[in-house]
């Protein structure tokens, strides 16, 4: 099935792939980037003094080391990064992909580095009802909700403009052709159909929309057809048929029972010599018990009060 599904859904492959970038312990970092700040706070703050005095060129120097220090542990502070748990960040430097960071809590990367914000939570997606035919050319009403992730946070910033659009337009896309591809109902009729076959239909759509974003770097988990009719202008038409359907399915059922009972009431009138009746008045006999049992209405009976034929 996901064969089929990859031969008729051709997308292109993926340019870029995730790698894990190489992170230090953010805490160490800090605690270096507070010692910088600290001491160069107070190297400016002892040499400022001396400095304006101009006695000696200690003052100088204390004020140049203490604005490097500051500097330092000011740059240094910008490449803290914190990492919430179900998020990841895409690290980028001066253009070019240099990795994920998914390692959650107070992370330290180059601090000249771009980082993305990607959620990796497990997210709903609900389509809107959307009006389409279905195999027969029949006008029909379908929703589904599509629950995904993202697997590759590189193919989810890279690949597409925007990973949640496309995964709503693909959504969207393949209920479409899966609901063109199916009739809404087989009237007996041994193939699939969207109202008769929910499990079959939903793991295709799982498939078609799995195959449509993996190049987005999302993995569908599930999905599920959460609306299902027909349209309005001949949702009457087909309840009718629906119907009528019902009504011939429940008399066939009856005329076969009650011919299994007019045949094993003639047998065993025969078998017990309880009367002997000819074919004229056996057709006569079955005629009536078809009338009683297959009627939907209560019979009048009519007594004879003279003889077998009269």
């Amino acid at each position: 099935m996901t064969s089929e599904v990859l031969e008729q859904v051709e997308m292109p492959a993926p340019q870029t792939r995730e790698r894990e970038v190489r992170a230090v312990n953010g805490y160490t970092m800090f605690g270096v980037s507070a010692a910088g700040v600290l001491g160069g706070l107070a190297l400016i703050g002892f040499g400022l003094p001396q400095a304006i005095e101009g006695s000696t060129g200690a003052g100088v120097a204390m004020l140049v080391l203490g604005g490097i220090l500051l500097l330092g542990g000011g740059v240094l502070a910008l490449g803290l990064t914190p990492v919430a748990p179900g998020e990841a960040r895409v690290i980028q430097f001066l253009g070019r992909y240099t990795g994920t960071l998914r390692t959650d809590g107070l992370q330290w990367v180059n601090p000249f580095t771009e980082r993305h914000r990607v959620s990796t939570r497990i997210r709903n997606h609900e389509t809107a009802v959307a009006k389409v035919n279905d195999a027969d050319g029949n006008p029909i009403e379908i929703a589904a909700v599509v629950v995904w992730q993202v697997a590759d946070t590189a193919q989810a910033m890279f690949e597409v403009d925007d990973f949640v659009e496309f995964v709503a337009i693909q959504t969207e896309t393949a209920i479409r052709h899966i609901a063109n591809n199916y009739p809404y109902d087989t009237h007996g009729e041994a193939t699939l159909s969207l109202r008769d076959n929910a499990e079959e239909i939903t793991e295709k759509l799982s498939a078609e929309i799995g195959a449509r974003v993996a190049s987005a770097g999302v993995n569908v988990i599930e999905s599920r057809i959460t609306h299902l009719a027909y349209a309005p202008e001949i949702a009457q038409a087909m309840l009718r048929r629906q119907q009528a359907g019902a009504v011939v399915a429940a008399r066939q059922r009856i005329v076969e029972g009650a011919v299994g009972m007019v045949e094993m009431a003639l047998d065993r009138l025969a078998a017990h010599d309880v009367v002997e009746l000819d074919e004229e008045r056996k057709a006569a006999m079955v005629s009536n018990l078809l009338v009683v049992l297959v009627g939907d209405r209560d019979t009048q009976p009519v007594v004879n009060a003279g003889t077998l034929y009269q």
